[in-house]
């Protein structure tokens, strides 16, 4: 199995977002898909990094407490623009990366979202959850495999 084959079971749909944008614009499109990262396009339309809930929070620091106040909401406005918070130095994968060595690369890299990049285009992402779930059905399809491997041998013995 192949990162390829886990995009083409999840769709390679990836919600991104433009480098200007502002990061309330970032926090509305995670809250609006259920997401927790967004892929970021340069002016070029080439990617130039990626913005996760966790950049976010790091951003948001001090200024949480002047949110919490009860202040106009044009004196609480969070400005900042995407391009401002995100992560440039973007750890990626390609599509014919084996999903363990993907889970060791984001595992030691401390990150949850994986773009995979072709020839320098944009064509999936993939989650944490996503090579869990591929690591989890791989388990679950050897432990059945070899019960039934065992039941078959036992019930020769007997014979």
């Amino acid at each position: 199995m192949q990162i390829s084959d886990i995009l083409l079971e999840k769709g390679k749909n990836v919600i991104t977002i433009d480098a200007d944008r502002s990061i309330h614009d970032a926090i509305d499109m995670l809250n609006e898909h259920r997401i927790g990262a967004l892929v970021v396009m340069g002016e070029s339309k080439q990617v130039a990094g990626i913005i996760t809930e966790r950049d976010i929070l790091r951003k948001c620091g001090n200024r949480c407490l002047s949110m919490s106040e009860h202040r106009p909401p044009e004196q609480n406005a969070f400005t900042s623009l995407v391009q401002d918070t995100m992560t440039k130095e973007l750890v990626i994968g390609v599509p014919d990366d084996d999903p363990n060595y993907a889970m060791g690369v984001m595992t030691k890299s401390r990150i949850r979202h994986l773009p995979i990049l072709d020839q320098g285009s944009l064509v999936g992402i993939v989650s944490i959850g996503d090579l869990v779930n591929v690591h989890l059905e791989e388990k679950v399809f050897e432990s059945r495999t070899l019960k039934e491997y065992l039941e078959r041998n036992a019930t020769a013995a007997q014979v």
